[in-house]
């Protein structure tokens, strides 16, 4: 009976024990659910405000897209947006309205080959097929994933510019109609006066060749005087026609050897540009290329019994670029003169008309070239031409163009 009661006893402690442990355990595991209550319920609340912030920044950028699209779509130019390999990602409508349709897929060399008409003019400026000028601005994105082109409408500007050009066109007729009258009364009185000792029977055959010299050197000085006037008063206005680099030389050498003649000037012409075929006006350019030699011919006649030397370096540092040098061994230039030599009726002669520098500059400029003087005294004189005159086949604007121009500093360097 006693071992009965103890084994009872023992198991009722057993059973209280377990009963302990169990209700431990689920004390402990209500504590757990409800610490992973509170867990879930934090993740919860901070999913809402994760959720919230991002509703509210796509909210932003949704306005943000909305309000570049409404500028984008008000911008008073033309944007392209080209990707990679140059095709057309985007645009806005002004795009449209210059270009026309389709534009979105498109190769962007195709659509300039197609609205957009050849001229001879600056890489940053065309224009298009219906006449209109534009400026043609580009900017690279980042990792070389495409490019913008930011098309300008420059009728307005060019307008005022070519109002603006005119106006001081005319005052600069004005003046030079002033500055020339003497300049060409003299040579023309000249002239007269030897035409008239032709006609003298007693005149002898040596002062009769000397006096017609006379005549044909006051006559082609006076001929240079009107073509420097025509070009002048053109304002760069120059009809662009083909034409053979090398007649051009030959024309330059000719000319050359009557204006030197037997005197102690030598003159050195090297052409190592490697095309005949280019475009401009050669007309033009070979009056401007006379006028420097001219003036460097007038130097070398003042450097006492030293050889006077002119060398003509014709080469072609690119393909679409002509590179002229004509470099004298002359006295040179202050660097103030150099400063201002290509001003109009600006002259270190006593007898000059300021005109004839004037006109390189603007034949130059009508070629979209640049010009530049690097000189010194005692050191001679150098000009160097750059001109982007060679024929080659048209390939305007591709996407990926760099923008790239001549060079834009000053033109006025001094040795």
């Amino acid at each position: 009976m006693n071992i009965q009661s103890n084994d009872n006893a023992q198991k009722t402690e057993q059973l209280t024990d377990a009963f302990r442990a169990f209700n431990e355990w689920s004390e402990h595991l209500s504590a757990s659910y409800q610490g992973l209550e509170e867990q879930v319920a934090k993740l919860h609340s901070e999913l809402a405000f994760a959720r919230s912030e991002r509703l509210k920044t796509l909210e932003e950028k949704e306005k943000l897209a909305s309000r570049l699209e409404r500028i984008l779509a008000a911008l008073p130019a033309g944007v392209i947006v080209l990707d990679a390999t140059g095709k057309i990602l985007d645009c806005n409508a002004l795009a449209i309205t210059f270009l026309g349709e389709p534009l979105l897929g498109v190769s962007w060399s195709k659509v300039v080959e197609r609205s957009f008409i050849t001229v001879f003019d600056n890489p940053h400026e065309r224009r298009l097929t219906s006449g209109k000028p534009v400026s043609i601005t580009y900017s690279q994105l980042e990792n070389d994933a495409g490019q913008i082109i930011l098309l300008s409408d420059v009728s307005e500007m060019r307008s005022l510019q070519e109002l603006l050009n005119q106006q001081k066109q005319l005052s600069a007729m004005g003046e030079m109609v002033a500055s020339m009258a003497h300049q060409v009364r003299t040579p023309l009185a000249t002239a007269i006066l030897y035409s008239s000792q032709l006609g003298n029977p007693s005149l002898d055959e040596t002062k009769r060749q000397r006096f017609a010299q006379k005549i044909l050197e006051r006559l082609q000085y006076l001929e240079r005087q009107v073509n420097d006037m025509l070009i002048f008063a053109k304002d760069g206005r120059l009809s662009m026609e083909n034409f053979s680099l090398h007649a051009l030389l030959e024309c330059l050498n000719e000319t050359l050897k009557d204006y030197v003649g037997q005197g102690r000037v030598d003159v050195q012409i090297i052409n190592t540009a490697h095309d005949d075929a280019m475009l401009g006006n050669e007309n033009a350019l070979r009056g401007a290329l006379m006028n420097v030699l001219n003036n460097a011919v007038d130097a070398l006649g003042n450097i006492g019994s030293d050889q006077g030397l002119i060398t003509i370096n014709v080469s072609q540092p690119d393909a679409r670029n002509l590179k002229i040098v004509i470099k004298d061994n002359g006295p040179g230039l202050a660097k103030e003169h150099c400063q201002r030599i290509f001003e109009p009726f600006f002259t270190t002669k006593t007898n000059g008309t300021g005109l004839g520098l004037a006109v390189v500059d603007s034949v130059v400029k009508a070629h979209g070239g640049q010009v530049y003087v690097a000189s010194a005294l005692d050191a001679g004189a150098t000009f160097t031409f750059i001109l982007p005159c060679v024929m080659q086949t048209p390939e305007l604007l591709p996407g990926g163009f760099s923008g790239k121009n001549l060079n834009q500093e000053n033109r006025h360097e001094t040795v």
